[in-house]
């Protein structure tokens, strides 16, 4: 087995905390470009975060000998995995943690998705929406909760690593 994706994972979720990293350095800057590196950096971190699921659910496939071209989100792993006739508790976790709404990986993935939607004004922000997915919508323009956007993706980091780590342990046995 190629474990290509084990190294993507890997190397998206670096790219994450060097982004991380860059958006701390960008709040504490006194630049005139400060709010837009800001929001640049915040919009790449959803990047590479979301990059690191999507390499995870390939990494998950190729462990299972499952198809990994055709993956692009979790339907299509499942679709595999149906195809296949496997069961996984790697992919009922997921499926889990994407359908419950107040889950890190739902917020994280929709937070994901508002930086594909433009928007001309102020909305009211929903108990299932996150601070990130909040701003990047442009819903509080003038960068008062930057810290807690950084708080939220340092989190956010630290899930997707603890979910990368639990699901390769399970993954071993296969």
């Amino acid at each position: 087995m190629s474990e290509v994706y084990l190294a993507r994972t890997n190397q998206k979720l670096n790219f994450a905390r060097l982004h991380l990293d860059a958006l701390k350095n960008a709040q504490n800057s006194s630049a005139w470009s400060k709010h837009a590196l800001i929001e640049s950096y915040q919009e790449s971190v959803l990047f590479h975060l979301s990059s690191t699921y999507s390499a995870l659910l390939r990494e998950v496939a190729e462990r299972y000998s499952v198809e990994t071209e055709t993956i692009v989100g979790l339907a299509d792993l499942a679709l595999g995995f149906e195809k296949a006739g496997y069961e996984s508790p790697e992919l009922n976790e997921l499926q889990q943690l994407e359908a419950r709404q107040d889950s890190w990986l739902h917020k994280l993935l929709r937070a994901y998705a508002a930086c594909w939607i433009a928007i001309d004004k102020r909305e009211q922000s929903s108990a299932s929406s996150s601070l990130s997915e909040i701003h990047v919508m442009q819903v509080n323009p003038d960068h008062a909760e930057d810290q807690d956007v950084y708080t939220e993706y340092q989190v956010w980091l630290g899930s997707m690593r603890q979910l990368v780590d639990r699901l390769r342990e399970g993954m071993q046995e296969w």
